[in-house]
């Protein structure tokens, strides 16, 4: 009897083995179009904590890409166009780095934005490298300052990133690559891992 409520236990950890190693993906829904990715909670977990935390509780909602630089990055998450000016959105406080994971900035990785060479400063800000961006990767004990934190993939909508790469810019206040036209974060959801795979 006690073999037989063994064997069962394992089929049911083997047949459950796949939905907990499954990496979230969250959908982006912009104004260009929608952008999905797939976090690697494995790699980053404090990271990915972090923007899920962000995701559930709706904070991405209406905020703006509000850096494009074309052949380098598109960067969002940190600031909302309310009644016409530019605010922060409140932040959760600051996450340790998680630069050294051995993932690199590569083209289609998702990574945390920081504040000048403060490891342990990124807070909701991100990025997607549209290149290969080997400058910003972990270069070894005593470049976490200069490093950024890779903690996703883009696995669709490549089409709408590039779309916003190509947007004009312009200088508004402090920001230097502030897209002509507003591209807007409607909504970022959790969405299953079937979903993106049809």
């Amino acid at each position: 009897m006690r073999s037989k409520a063994l064997i069962m236990i394992l089929l049911s950890l083997v047949f459950a083995a796949p939905g907990l190693l499954a990496q979230p993906r969250v959908r982006l829904e912009t104004s260009e179009g929608d952008i999905v990715i797939k976090l690697y909670s494995d790699d980053a977990p404090q990271t990915c904590a972090n923007f899920l935390r962000y995701v559930r509780e709706g904070r991405f909602d209406g905020t703006v890409f509000h850096r494009v630089v074309k052949g380098f990055v598109i960067q969002g998450g940190g600031y909302k166009i309310e009644e016409g000016t530019v605010t922060a959105i409140e932040t959760l406080g600051t996450v340790v780095s998680e630069a050294d994971n051995g993932l690199y900035n590569v083209k289609g990785t998702l990574a945390m934005a920081r504040v000048g060479e403060d490891a342990d400063s990124a807070t909701s800000q991100f990025f997607i490298n549209l290149q290969s961006n080997t400058h910003l990767n972990y270069q070894g004990e005593g470049s976490l300052g200069r490093s950024y934190t890779v903690f996703g993939k883009v696995v669709s909508g490549w089409d709408t990133i590039e779309k916003i790469a190509q947007m004009p810019v312009t200088a508004l206040g402090p920001f230097t690559h502030w897209p002509s036209t507003p591209v807007i974060l409607e909504k970022a959801l959790l969405i299953e891992k079937e979903e993106n795979e049809r």
